[in-house]
């Protein structure tokens, strides 16, 4: 019987998505041993594959972790229309739900970041993939994240969110409500200067008021 189950572990293993594997695998080791120290051949033998087919999904843990983010890029996207009638409670909407698809992969992610806090090369990996999130998560509220205005307010729910994220790791409450305290307060301050979000009720594909 133990046979047929690993058999049919492998089995499944095999049909999933090969990038899928190697992501969640990842996941799973850094939860149970940090990602510093972490190698990739570990992270191909929990997946189920050879190194070589490892690398040819992915060319570095930074990658991987890369392809992580644009995972749950993908499924916060798929969720529907954020719910608001204003930038301020769309984005609220957006990145709680972005908070929520995190949540089975917290205890990876605390370790992932306090490693990533000690090596500044791995950090600064990270930035164009958080910077590319947060367009995604603009336009998923309706915001728009081109020219001089989007790149300004990119940076500026780059910045309430990192700040967001770092209270959530530590949050205990079942409601999350630190973490929603938090990040309400950021996106009031951030109503407030001109270029982050556009005038309450301003979709994509409006026009925008020029800043002053």
């Amino acid at each position: 019987m133990a046979k047929k189950n690993r058999k049919s572990s492998r089995a499944s293993k095999s049909k999933a998505d090969p990038r899928d594997r190697v992501i969640d695998a990842a996941l799973k080791l850094a939860a149970e041993r940090g990602w510093r120290r972490l190698a990739m051949s570990e992270i191909a033998d929990a997946a189920g594959m050879s190194l070589a087919e490892v690398c040819s999904q992915f060319s570095s843990k930074s990658a991987i972790l890369n392809g992580f983010h644009k995972r749950i890029d993908e499924r916060v996207l798929a969720s529907g229309p954020a719910d608001g009638s204003s930038a301020r409670d769309r984005l609220f909407d957006v990145l709680m739900r972005r908070l929520d698809n995190l949540q089975p992969y917290r205890d990876a992610i605390r370790l992932i970041a306090r490693d990533i806090a000690c090596d500044p090369l791995a950090a600064l990996c990270q930035g164009p993939q958080l910077m590319c999130s947060m367009a995604r998560m603009l336009k998923a509220g309706g915001l728009k994240a081109g020219g001089i205005n989007g790149a300004i307010r990119t940076k500026g729910l780059a910045l309430i969110y990192v700040r967001t994220l770092c209270v959530w790791l530590g949050d205990d409450s079942k409601d999350l409500s630190k973490t929603m305290a938090v990040l309400d307060r950021g996106l009031a301050r951030a109503e407030r200067l001109v270029g982050i979000m556009c005038p309450a009720g301003t979709r994509t594909g409006a026009p925008e008021t020029k800043p002053a």
